[in-house]
């Protein structure tokens, strides 16, 4: 259990060897072909440097997660020394996270790919050596430019295939100009497999897709579901700062039946039965209601002033009059006049009096109060309404907007980047007119993002598309920053499909999974470090809009995957006689200069430029911070919009009746929409979604039974997923500080891969600590450590997400190419979705058995 790094050292193994020694050719001591072990030989020689040279602090953005904290790194003679958060910054300030201080071993980690790479093997699979040799860029832009002309040539535009993963804001000029100039529909984004169910609940309740921030700093009472903001949720640096000054003002709540490190220091922890979020939800807004406690001046109230909610009683919607919100009787009648603490107490494990205790004292806080909506309760099969519920509690005391709740996103002025309808030749617009490969906008998936059926992805699906060539076959795909044969659940499934794609190529830092299917590699640049960029995030009452900038010296032949590399393929295209892509590539002018760009260099800064023009051009100031010009900008780092705007959007909310849904006429419309393009009826639209509701009940927050993968007399226990705070997006797993560090996450060993066990369940089976086990669910099997904890419900299992790599380095995995280093909780974990939204399912999604080896 406590290994020292000397002993993990001498364990590491490495077989399959001509997969890594391709990448690392251009480096001597790998030209040798012997084994070699892990060591961080970058970080060594910089200790080398003069303690008299003086560096200077570069403002950049750390994407280690979603938080997207603007960040200043130290770099000495070229290299980077150490990173702080952002002084700039409004949103994080100079506060961060451990995740950023990993970036660094990312960035001169020997495992990165540094040389252009091509498969020589023409079979893949798991059990097949890619036979990756080394090639120059000139050969890797000819191959794909090739490939890609062949679609044109013949028609099959739509069998190109763009898969994106962790992106930039520079993201459309290679996921969606591209694809579309060339001809493809299937621009695939990984977003389905984040958290897109957690939009559902505000978009079908206040028309906000989008993530929340919220107001910590002034609220006094904090209902958290399933999300632990001091480890693993958006702003973790900025949350983590303000916490301590949060515990002093506000009662803190958290529901989640493992012991996060946010319930660790909340006033109650609330140990709920996994996927029965729902049902506690609906009966805190039962108490709220016949106690009287929901917020008057955003709800409204009865006409005579006298409470009517009481228990098992139906209320005359006409005796209520509304104010800024809609249906909060009919929501009643139909839904929560049954739904006690009693009835939720049966269904959710937890006890009553809890359940009650816990809803008056959020009730006496409004409207300073707030219902914190993560990922855990909503990426369920039937999450959706979970979603609804939860946010719904938001409507009720009236923390919708308003200080001490939830907020949306400030509004921001960066530009869009130029169409590309006039580069759009005959071919390009047949192709784009074809079916997405994930079949989103089927009958069995709405995902009806923003209320418009079939306009959100279903990531995942994606595999089974390709699989079964449904609509078509896919012959040539790039993915970029993502690793979908890793990161999403039942993941043989992408083995399969990226064994079947003929051409595929993959822009990435690390050799990983993924990448070991692809024809061609190319290295790509860290975002931290080495690539011009911009990403926009939320906190504190404030959006920010924070840049990337080159500001190392570059170890190896990296390019930009989202700008220099489309270059660089639009050049060669143009070469074959398709300069469409090149051309308009070329609108992106400088706007200092009104310079078009003529090479990859010049195309990457002036794209930045023209998209953050109206933040640091004086002559286009629309709002919040005011800058001098691009390089008062590019020094600062970090824009800053006005403060937040509290109340501003009661009564004017974009819903179909401009208020606050508790009866969704917003979902109702879009249900009726999606069976309308069927032919059928919202009922069998519920049906084939897997959900319960029939009739108006699809219209409000309901409970809805857990719809969990698994006989529970061959699977006795409910798998739980979660995430590290170290977890730089499942890329921490080459880096020896990940595991050095690793018990910062509660319950977690160093140097291990744990799945926490409660100890009553351990001594049923006889397992102990440091036992070798074997977790097995309907889909998969995975091989770590136990650990007894007490800090997980009986009847769960907890383990933590970001372990289990076969590939991505020599640190990363026991055996390259081979055996993992721990166990990857996807392979357990079914792909099942939440089909209203796309979102693919995490949590509550399937139970396990244990076995001791």
């Amino acid at each position: 259990m406590n290994k020292t790094l000397k002993d993990f050292l001498e364990d590491v193994q490495l077989t399959r060897r001509t997969f890594v020694k391709a990448s690392a050719v251009a480096g001597a001591a790998l030209a040798t072909g012997k084994a070699f072990k892990p060591s961080l030989k970058a970080l060594a020689e910089a200790s080398a440097i003069s303690p008299n040279e003086q560096g200077e602090w570069i403002a950049s953005t750390c994407q280690g997660c979603t938080s997207w904290c603007s960040k200043q790194v130290y770099v000495l003679e070229g290299r980077a020394i150490k990173i702080r958060g952002n002084p700039n910054s409004k949103v994080n300030g100079q506060a961060s996270c451990p995740r950023a201080h990993l970036a660094i071993q990312q960035l001169y980690d020997p495992d990165r790919i540094k040389t252009p790479m091509k498969r020589t093997n023409p079979k893949k699979g798991r059990d097949q050596d890619p036979g990756f040799v080394p090639i120059s860029w000139d050969e890797a832009l000819n191959t794909i430019a090739d490939k890609i002309m062949e679609l044109r040539n013949n028609n099959e535009t739509h069998k190109y295939m763009l898969m994106r993963g962790r992106y930039t804001y520079m993201r459309d000029v290679l996921y969606d100009r591209m694809t579309k100039i060339i001809g493809s529909p299937n621009n695939i984004s990984h977003s389905a497999i984040c958290a897109e169910a957690e939009k559902f609940g505000p978009y079908y309740t206040e028309a906000y897709w989008g993530y929340r921030q919220y107001d910590v700093a002034n609220s006094r009472y904090i209902l958290i579901w399933g999300a632990d903001p001091l480890a693993a949720n958006r702003q973790v640096s900025y949350y983590s700062s303000v916490w301590g000054d949060a515990i002093d003002r506000a009662r803190i709540a958290v529901v989640e039946p493992r012991l996060s490190a946010t319930a660790a220091k909340a006033d109650e922890w609330l140990p709920i039965k996994p996927g029965q979020d729902s049902a506690l939800a609906l009966a805190i807004a039962h108490v709220l209601l016949t106690e009287g406690l929901w917020y008057k001046p955003f709800v409204g109230d009865f006409k005579d002033g006298t409470n009517r909610f009481a228990t098992g009683k139906e209320v005359s919607e006409t005796d209520f009059e509304e104010l800024h919100t809609n249906g909060i009787v009919k929501w009643w009648n139909m839904e929560l006049k049954d739904k006690t603490p009693e009835w939720a107490a049966e269904k959710t494990g937890l006890k009553a009096e809890q359940i009650r205790r816990v809803a008056i004292k959020y009730g006496e806080a409004a409207p300073h109060a707030i219902s914190w909506l993560g990922g855990g309760p909503c990426m369920q099969v039937r999450g959706g309404y979970v979603a609804m519920a939860v946010h719904a509690l938001n409507g009720i005391v009236g923390g919708v907007d308003n200080v001490g709740g939830t907020l949306k996103a400030n509004k921001e002025y960066t530009k869009k980047f130029p169409k590309p309808d006039d580069f759009l030749d005959e071919i390009a617009k047949e192709g784009k007119k074809h079916k997405k490969i994930d079949q989103r906008g089927r009958l069995e998936f709405p995902c009806i993002n923003k209320g418009k059926p079939g306009s959100a992805v279903v990531t995942n699906n994606a595999a089974v598309g390709i699989l079964d060539e449904d609509p078509n076959e896919i012959k040539v795909a790039i993915g970029y920053m993502n690793n979908f044969a890793f990161s999403c659940c039942q993941p043989e499934l992408w083995e399969r499909a990226l064994s079947k794609i003929p051409f595929l190529v993959h822009i990435t830092t690390n050799a990983s999974e993924f990448t070991w299917f692809a024809d061609i590699a190319l290295p790509d640049t860290h975002h931290l470090f080495e690539k011009w960029g911009y990403v926009k995030s939320i906190g504190n009452g404030y959006r920010q809009v924070t840049i990337m900038q080159p500001l190392v010296e570059p170890v190896w032949d990296y390019k930009i995957d989202e700008t220099e590399i489309p270059w660089l393929i639009a050049e060669k295209l143009a070469e074959r006689g398709f300069p469409n892509l090149l051309d308009h590539y070329k609108e992106y002018k400088d706007p200092e200069t009104s310079k078009a760009p003529t090479n990859e260099k010049e195309f990457a800064l002036y794209s930045l430029k023209y998209a953050t023009q109206n933040l640091w051009d004086p002559g286009k100031h629309k709002g919040g911070d005011k800058f001098n010009g691009w390089e008062d900008f590019r020094e600062t780092g970090v824009w800053n919009s006005d403060p937040y705007p509290y109340r501003k959007r009661w009564g004017k909310m974009k819903t179909k009746t401009g208020k606050f849904e508790f009866y969704s006429e917003t979902l109702k419309a879009a249900l009726e929409k999606h069976a309308e393009n069927h032919n059928t009826t919202v009922d069998q639209v519920m049906e084939a979604c897997f959900y319960e509701a029939r009739g108006e009940q699809a219209f409000v927050p309901h409970y809805e039974e857990p719809y969990i993968s698994g006989d529970p007399n061959l699977y006795p226990y409910v798998f739980v997923d979660h995430k590290s705070r170290l977890n730089r997006e499942g890329r921490s797993a080459n880096c020896t500080w990940y595991y050095e560090f690793k018990d910062l996450d509660p319950g977690d060993e160093i140097w291990d891969d744990v799945v926490k066990i409660n100890p009553v369940d351990a001594r049923k089976m006889g397992i102990k600590t440091g036992d070798s086990v074997r977790l097995t669910s309907p889909t998969g099997a995975i091989e770590c450590t136990a650990k007894l904890w007490e800090g997980v419900r009986p009847g769960t299992v907890a383990k933590c997400y970001g372990q289990g790599h076969w590939a991505y380095g020599r640190v990363a995995a026991k055996v390259f190419g081979k055996v993992p280093r721990g166990g990857n909780n996807n392979d357990l974990i079914p792909a099942v979705y939440e089909r209203l939204s796309g979102s693919t399912v995490r949590h509550a999604g399937t139970r396990v058995k244990i076995e001791k080896i």
